[in-house]
C-alpha cells in the first residue's frame, strides 16, 4: 500500500516557491547594493581592489543580476527546507555558510583562471567574502519573513 501522507502539498510548494522568490528577490538586491558599494568606496579607496569597479550596465551585470536571482532562488526554497520549525541555529548558520562559500569559491576559481599575479586574488577574496554576507542577509530576510508569517516555516517530520 502507497502512503500518501507526504509533507509535499502543493501549499507547501506554495510557501517554497514564496520563500524562494523572496531569496531571490534579496539576493539580487543585496549583491547590487554590494557591487555598488564597491564600485563608490573600495575600488576607489583601495589600489589592490581596482578590479572591483565594475558597475555599468552591461550583458555581464544584467547576468550577474540573473545569477544572483537564481542563486537565491534556490538558497530559499532549501533554506526552508534545512531550517524546519526547528530553532538550532547551527542549521542556519550552516545553509548560510554552505552556499556563501559555494558561490564565493566558484567566483575565486574563475578569477583565478583569468589573474596574472599574486595581487589579483585580493578582489576575489572581498568576492567570496561577500557571497557568504550576501547569504546571511538573506538569511535574516527569510527568518524575518518566516517571523511576520508571511512564509510558513516547513514541519518537522
Amino acid at each position: 500500500m502507497v502512503n500518501n501522507s507526504s509533507n509535499f502539498t502543493f501549499t507547501e510548494r506554495i510557501e517554497s516557491l514564496k520563500a524562494g522568490t523572496i531569496a531571490g528577490i534579496s539576493l539580487f538586491l543585496t549583491s547590487g547594493a554590494i557591487a555598488f558599494g564597491n564600485s563608490l568606496f573600495l575600488a576607489h579607496k583601495f589600489e589592490l581592489l581596482a578590479d572591483l569597479e565594475t558597475i555599468a550596465l552591461s550583458w555581464n551585470v544584467l547576468f550577474q543580476g540573473a545569477i544572483a536571482f537564481i542563486s537565491g532562488f534556490l538558497f530559499g526554497v532549501t533554506y526552508r527546507y534545512i531550517i524546519r520549525q526547528d530553532s538550532n541555529p547551527h542549521l542556519k548558520s550552516g545553509a548560510v555558510v554552505a552556499f556563501g562559500s559555494v558561490r564565493g569559491l566558484g567566483q575565486i576559481d574563475v578569477g583565478l583562471s583569468y589573474g596574472d599575479t599574486f595581487l589579483d586574488l585580493w578582489p576575489l577574496m572581498v568576492l567570496g567574502i561577500e557571497s557568504v554576507v550576501a547569504f546571511a542577509v538573506v538569511g535574516l530576510v527569510l527568518d524575518w519573513s518566516i517571523n511576520q508569517k508571511w512564509i510558513k516555516s516547513f514541519p518537522s517530520l
